[in-house]
């Protein structure tokens, strides 16, 4: 149930509802224990007045100096009264029954142990179809009884006293106690919400600066909000605005600084295009300098082309992993069909490529991966691995390939290792950084230094983790290539090593 019904959601309008629907459900609970507690004081007073009542009767039945009539008349005499729907009555009746005087079918009380205690006790009975307060007492006099003629003389016996009043004026009187209370109550209500209405709209006045403070920045203003100024339960509201904010201003000054680098690395082919182009223009060019400048454009245009692919390749990386679904994927099989899309430009260079799966038996290498995402990863490393690896006809480099399970850490592990010049240790930590390149023999081979950086990003996407390290370092399954370079007599290269480990858990890598 809501009162104030909105489209969306309203801080103001569910405070309300919380504070006012439990007021109208207490409402009747409050009506009910204000009837109670005014027909308990309306109670008290009336009580308090048969009580004495009561007693003033004992003493006219008790005086010693009046006859039975006369006691009896000025009993009666208490009793005249104008009003019939409050007329209170009497009964005196013997310690054996006999009705005295008084009103005949009053009910006699059933405690017996008021005789002996002598107290004035109060009860609820109904007379003639309506109820009745009835106050009785037992009491010994020196009465004489009409009743039992053959008594000769007065005697000190017991009799029963009751004295008995219509709850007409204690109806009325708490009518009075209750619409007493609940009329000051109704008149305050409405003012007592509006002062509520005053009261949270100045309280949500915080949020409404905090609104205003954030649509009046600059777009460029991201510096974190202060929030000393604000109360303490927006507190962490504010603090995760100042978060995002911080968040927002390293990926924009990270975007700054790749489109500063990517302007500078596609500036140098362009450059290049543009001078060989008018260069080629020139009529005193013999036909051997003009093909020669052709040939010039052209490999300025695949450098253009492969840093223009580079970037869209890392800009993919950097939002794929958020934008493209993640299936279950054998790694293997990935592998196997980078393998198959780049083995000829491996063939060129007389390179020798291998793969294996060490680690598999009754498993898979099923992950929850991004297929498009993981194939661009292991396509750069192999490609990076094809161009920096020396190679020819007589002595052959060595590109190895594998995947290893890991069952006790449960991991699966992507490995390639070349025997290729190596990164030093200095530079391991920089060439994964986006347009870095290595200064020693790899700074002679064509690239954007983008590859390892479109790695990292990938691996980052899937809580993978990338190391570099060198070919013939310790490693316990990376036996595999080092017996390869054995036969072929290059095992005292010193390539590089790239391992990816992805965390899986054994349901996800063991097959059926």
């Amino acid at each position: 149930m809501k009162i104030f019904q909105r489209e969306q959601p309203s801080l103001f309008g569910g405070i309300l509802d919380w504070m006012l629907i439990p007021l109208l459900l207490l409402w009747p609970i409050s009506l009910a224990l204000i009837w109670l507690v005014a027909v308990g004081v309306a109670n008290k007073p009336y009580d308090r007045a048969l009580e004495h009542q009561t007693q003033t009767i004992e003493r006219l039945l008790g005086d010693q100096n009046k006859s039975m009539d006369q006691r009896l008349a000025a009993v009666e005499q208490l009793f005249n009264k104008n009003d019939d729907s409050d007329h209170v009555f009497f009964q005196l009746r013997s310690y054996s029954g006999a009705l005295i005087a008084g009103q005949a079918d009053l009910p006699v009380p059933q405690d017996d142990d008021a005789f002996l205690k002598s107290e004035i006790r109060f009860r609820d009975e109904q007379h003639n179809g309506q109820k009745v307060r009835v106050v009785h007492l037992w009491f010994k006099a020196n009465v004489e009884n009409p009743q039992e003629p053959e008594a000769k003389a007065p005697t000190h016996i017991a009799y029963l006293l009751q004295v008995a009043e219509p709850y007409g004026k204690r109806g009325l009187l708490a009518q009075e106690i209750v619409k007493g209370v609940l009329l000051p109550q109704l008149a305050i209500l409405p003012l007592a919400i509006l002062v509520l209405w005053i009261a949270l709209a100045r309280g949500l006045q915080p949020l409404r600066r905090l609104e205003e403070h954030i649509r009046q920045r600059r777009p460029d203003d991201l510096s974190p909000l202060d929030y000393r100024v604000m109360p303490i339960e927006v507190t962490p509201l504010v603090s995760s605005i100042n978060e995002l904010l911080s968040r927002l201003k390293s990926s924009i000054e990270t975007k700054k600084r790749f489109l500063a680098d990517a302007a500078h690395q596609l500036k140098t082919p362009l450059a290049g295009l543009r001078m060989q182009s008018e260069l080629a223009q020139t009529e005193s060019l013999s036909n051997m300098e003009l093909k020669h400048t052709l040939r010039l454009i052209g490999l300025s245009s695949v450098r253009a082309t492969r840093v223009v692919n580079q970037l869209l390749s890392l800009a993919r990386a950097e939002v794929g992993a958020q934008s493209m679904a993640k299936l279950s994927c054998d790694l293997g099989e990935l592998v196997e069909e980078v393998l198959q899309e780049t083995w000829q430009l491996a063939s060129q260079k007389y390179l020798d490529l291998g793969y294996e799966a060490l680690g598999f038996e009754g498993g898979s290498s099923k992950l929850e991966l991004n297929p498009i995402l993981i194939k661009e990863m292991i396509r750069n490393l192999l490609e990076n691995a094809i161009n920096y690896t020396p190679s020819d006809l007589r002595n052959p480099g060595v590109i190895n390939l594998s995947i290893h399970r890991d069952d006790e850490k449960e991991q699966l592990i992507f490995v390639i290792e070349d025997s290729g010049p190596g990164i030093s240790d200095v530079e391991k930590e920089l060439v994964i950084q986006p347009f870095y390149r290595s200064l020693g023999v790899a700074s002679q081979v064509d690239g954007s230094g983008l590859g390892l950086s479109i790695v990292k990003e990938i691996a980052d996407q899937h809580q993978a983790h990338v190391y570099l390290e060198d070919a013939q370092s310790d490693w316990p399954e990376a036996s595999l290539l080092s017996k390869r370079r054995s036969r072929q007599g290059t095992s005292k290269l010193n390539g590089l090593r790239v391992r990816v480990v992805f965390e899986c858990r054994s349901k996800e890598a063991s097959g059926p």
